[in-house]
């Protein structure tokens, strides 16, 4: 692979192109000064305004979100798995049909694999813009989410209507419905029903590890994340680890999946016949199946990334283990 191919294949940081108009709640106060991002795949995105970085996707979506301080995103249900890591700033995670079933604050690094079928939104709750990064399900992430019903409702008293075509028309701007087009329904109170309300004491174990845990995990190999086998145990189409100085030597190696890595801290030397890149903090590379390449941290200090591989799982449901029902 030529230097520029593989280049076309790592979105840095700094290059990012942020949404805000990219959800239902884009006019609601205290949600309104979110920023959107799609890294690969389509993502979540109700915007045409969405900008993508790169379209292929690998069985899963890579995407992000940025919030300045109290900045908060909405309750919302997937069908597929949402698993964010956090990496910059603090954010308090909260869930249930009214958002208040039970909640988690997570730091730096921190990472959450958040259940399919319950309500969920998250804040910033650091004194600085924050910034998390996002891993969806499946290829078509985009068809997997609804919104609580008062999220809607109170979208709508600030122009925004979301239609069954997954877009939105604002029709402070005088947009409305197109004809065959009508409004995204409202879950019943009966579908609302059969949701369940995890207190935190029930979800924190299952669903959140911590960046310190999983760095001492890595000390002479990768540190299973999220997968049948991991710290967090799920099939929800695709494997997390978490890599950190000591995690991986500087040989060469290839996998037959496509790797997605995602930096944490630190800079990384990707190499590969033909060139080499540099990999700093919030850069996402798309390593492509059966390539030869090596990785290793290029400065001293701490470095860690996340590591997504893509597997044969179908993208599907993540439950709470039997014993919580």
């Amino acid at each position: 692979m030529t230097p520029e191919q593989m280049r076309e294949r790592i979105v840095r940081y700094g290059e990012l192109k942020p949404c805000k108009t990219a959800f239902i709640d884009a006019h609601t106060p205290g949600s309104d000064q979110k920023e959107n991002f799609t890294i690969i795949g389509g993502g979540v995105s109700e915007s045409p305004d969405q900008h993508v970085h790169i379209a292929d996707t690998p069985g899963f979506n890579i995407g992000a979100a940025g919030q300045p301080p109290k900045c908060r995103n909405s309750l919302h249900v997937h069908t597929t798995a949402e698993v964010f890591f956090m990496l910059k700033g603090r954010w308090r995670f909260f869930w249930g049909r009214n958002g208040d079933a039970g909640e988690v604050t997570l730091e730096e690094g921190d990472i959450i694999n958040i259940p399919t079928g319950i309500f969920r939104g998250f804040e910033n709750v650091g004194t600085d813009y924050g910034m998390i990064m996002a891993i969806l399900g499946g290829d078509d992430a985009g068809g997997g989410v609804d919104w609580a019903p008062q999220v809607i409702q109170e979208a709508s008293a600030h122009g925004l209507v979301l239609g069954d075509n997954q877009c939105l028309y604002d029709t402070k701007r005088g947009q409305s419905l197109p004809d065959g087009v009508n409004p995204m329904p409202v879950m019943s109170e009966a579908e609302l029903a059969k949701l369940p309300e995890y207190t935190t004491q029930q979800f924190v174990p299952h669903f959140v590890a911590r960046y310190q845990d999983l760095m001492a995990l890595s000390d002479q190999q990768p540190a299973k994340v999220i997968g049948p086998d991991a710290v967090l145990k799920d099939r929800p189409g695709f494997d997390v680890e978490l890599l950190s100085r000591t995690s991986i030597s500087n040989e060469r190696y290839s996998v037959d999946e496509h790797e997605i890595l995602m930096v944490m801290r630190g800079h990384w030397r990707l190499t590969w016949d033909g060139g080499e890149a540099i990999l700093a903090p919030g850069d996402t590379c798309a390593v492509p199946p059966s390539l030869s390449h090596s990785l290793e941290p290029s400065m001293s200090g701490e470095a860690s990334l996340y590591r997504v591989y893509s597997n044969d799982d179908e993208a599907g449901a993540t439950h709470m283990p039997a014993a919580f029902g």
